[in-house]
């Protein structure tokens, strides 16, 4: 049995009451895979069967869903995400009410990430705590030399890792090598006057072709993290930056786009899937995905079991969206330390500007370390300084 599991891909598919899972399930397990055939074939009956799925469960819900477990011969995809998504919800995807709530894939399928939790942690020399990110704000409208001021005032409080805002392409305002060249310098000054590196994940865009010769190009002229956008261009794409070796730097996903393949209760496929599975095994260093704390609707038990299993592969999680410092020992709470903290406004709109945004961060992870709640009636025993600010601007999270 261990043999064949490493042989095969498992899914499970969640089919909503009205639906004849057992049926359904069959339709998948064949028509996703051979098909059917006649007798002008049956000298290839042994090639054709071994190519069958197979349904191995399906099993009813207390709300009266089904979940249908059906396994793939691994023989029948090439060791890459868009063929298997192709086997495993292709054509199936437009047939109706079906959602793929888990994905199951041998050890060794794919990729794994080139750098990762460790590789981070290695290139930042930060071996224990949560890792401080910020965005770019405002996301479009700055000039490149506006990028290095900003990159300046937080990196010098501290900051990890900076990244372009995702819907910032390669805009006649602040071209992209521009703005890694503007940037780049700062970088150089940090490292020069602190000793620490701060990564600046650039995000590389363009059509196929451009996209690849462009994440050469920032790597060859200084840049040492890059952004995608994965479900605007492509698992393909990622997989591709992953194995080039010019690309020696770690990869950045972004989820824009997420919600269309995943958002709907009855087709596409869970968020742990789209977010988690198919992330770890396509060779992304850190994922990037809404929190349940913060600004949009997501769950924390889909939150979970996305960190859960990029973890397992060495990706670094990174919950977003509505990150700020009064959610610091909530997230210390749920990641413990391997975890990146990536915030936006909750950094960049601090009332007393973005190096207090980045202050405010250090100071949570503070009083979280010495075992001090953050919370609103503690307000006035804070001191007066950049936690304070931040709490009373955006409160503290409080468990519901």
């Amino acid at each position: 049995m261990q043999k064949l599991f490493k042989m095969t891909i498992e899914v499970d598919y969640r089919f909503p009451p009205d639906v004849n899972a057992e049926k359904q399930a069959k339709v998948i397990a064949i028509g996703q895979t051979v098909g059917t055939w006649d007798a002008r074939f049956a000298h290839r009956e042994a090639s054709l069967t071994s190519h069958l799925g197979e349904v191995v469960s399906v099993v009813k819900q207390p709300d009266n869903y089904s979940i249908a477990t059906v396994r793939f011969p691994l023989s029948n995809v090439e060791n890459d995400v868009s063929s298997l998504l192709t086997m495993i919800f292709g054509k199936y995807s437009m047939a109706g009410a079906a959602k793929v709530v888990a994905l199951r894939l041998p050890e060794n399928y794919g990729l794994r990430p080139k750098y990762g939790i460790s590789g981070i942690r290695e290139l930042l020399n930060v071996r224990t705590r949560p890792l401080i990110m910020a965005i770019f704000k405002p996301a479009l409208g700055l000039s490149a030399a506006d990028h290095a001021a900003i990159l300046k005032e937080v990196a010098m409080e501290g900051l990890d890792i900076i990244k372009d805002d995702e819907i910032l392409g390669n805009l006649p305002s602040a071209p992209t090598l521009e703005r890694l060249k503007a940037c780049r310098e700062v970088l150089d000054t940090v490292k020069q006057q602190t000793g620490r590196t701060v990564l600046y994940a650039v995000n590389v865009t363009g059509n196929a072709a451009q996209l690849l010769q462009r994440a050469r190009d920032l790597v060859s002229n200084g840049a040492n993290a890059l952004l995608l956008n994965v479900f605007s261009y492509g698992f393909s794409v990622l997989e591709a930056l992953a194995v080039d070796p010019e690309v020696n730097v770690p990869i950045f996903t972004h989820p824009a786009g997420a919600g269309a393949l995943s958002a709907a209760p009855d087709y596409g496929f869970d968020y742990s899937v789209s977010l988690g599975t198919l992330m770890a095994y396509a060779g992304a260093d850190a994922v990037l995905y809404p929190a349940h704390y913060g600004n949009l609707p997501f769950d924390a038990n889909t939150e979970a079991q996305i960190r859960d299993i990029l973890r397992a592969r060495n990706v670094m999680p990174v919950p977003s969206a509505g990150i700020h410092p009064g959610v610091v020992g909530k997230a210390v709470s749920d990641y413990g330390q391997d975890v990146i903290l990536n915030a936006g406004t909750g950094i960049m709109d601090h009332p007393d500007g973005a190096g207090s945004g980045v202050k405010a961060f250090f100071e949570a992870l503070e009083c979280v370390n010495k075992g001090e709640s953050l919370n609103l009636d503690s307000l006035d025993s804070l001191p007066d300084g950049a936690l304070k600010s931040a709490i009373q601007k955006w409160g503290v999270w409080i468990d519901k």
